[in-house]
């Protein structure tokens, strides 16, 4: 059955993804981020390859005002919302604490939390309506061991780990259910946002080894969103093969 499927930081990386894997198998699509050019990219690329249904809304999670003024302007065809993917996230500067720059912390803290929070919090007047409904937010191994010069960044995806037990628990009356995917390295544009464009930098992470690729983490989020109404995967780390976890990785020489 087709679901309606609200994703936020849609215009790259695990949201474009997880855009395209449910378009693939029919569900309707609200895609939503800063970059107002590439959602109506990626819309008429999916309306495209699948005849889909999909709806673009543009704003900044980190925005409260925007954030309320964009999901209660949806047109009444496009708030019987099902799943909410909270993936709009990112990591700015790797950095010892005192060496850090405050304005990446609070760019962070903003994205990563606050905007999950403020997204979730707007529309859950409609997902309350619609009989099992699913909260997915993409959290990070990060938020499991925190690391050397990761600190705000782990603060944020520990905080995401923390709010999605919260929300499991809160909204078990309404039958909610929420599934935290923690993911590991992934070759996206991450590694380039946290170098601030460096692309030197970004690439020698992922060199001596495969790392998760944007679809793998697509396919175990749909996977998580298409199970029967009454399973519920809570938690979930995924990593390549060649990482155990956010502190060992082997890399060939």
């Amino acid at each position: 059955m087709s679901k309606l499927v609200f994703i936020t930081g849609a215009s790259s990386g695990f949201g474009a993804a997880c855009a395209e894997i449910f378009a693939k198998h029919g569900n309707r699509i609200i895609i939503t981020g800063r970059r107002a050019e590439r959602l109506h990219s990626l819309k008429a690329d999916l309306e495209s390859k699948y005849k889909a249904d999909i709806f673009t809304l543009s704003f900044d999670v980190q925005q409260k005002q925007a954030v309320f003024q964009a999901i209660e302007s949806l047109p009444a065809a496009w708030q019987d919302i099902d799943i909410l993917i909270n993936n709009a996230g990112l990591a700015l500067g790797r950095d010892y604490f005192d060496e850090a720059n405050l304005d990446d912390w609070e760019t962070m803290i903003d994205t990563n939390l606050k905007g999950l929070l403020y997204v979730t919090k707007a529309l859950l007047p409609y997902m309350k309506k619609q009989q099992g409904a699913h909260i997915i937010n993409i959290g990070s191994t990060a938020g499991k061991e925190v690391y050397e010069k990761g600190n705000v960044y782990c603060a944020t995806k520990s905080a995401v780990n923390a709010i999605s037990q919260a929300m499991r628990i809160d909204l078990l009356q309404q039958g909610i259910r929420v599934t935290a995917v923690h993911p590991g390295a992934a070759e996206t544009e991450f590694s380039v946002v946290r170098f601030k464009g460096d692309q030197e930098k970004a690439d020698a992470v992922y060199k001596g080894y495969t790392p998760l690729s944007a679809t793998d983490v697509a396919e175990v989020v749909y996977y998580c969103a298409t199970l029967p109404s009454h399973i519920c995967i809570n938690d979930l780390v995924l990593t390549s093969t060649a990482q155990a976890n956010s502190f060992y990785t082997h890399k060939s020489a």
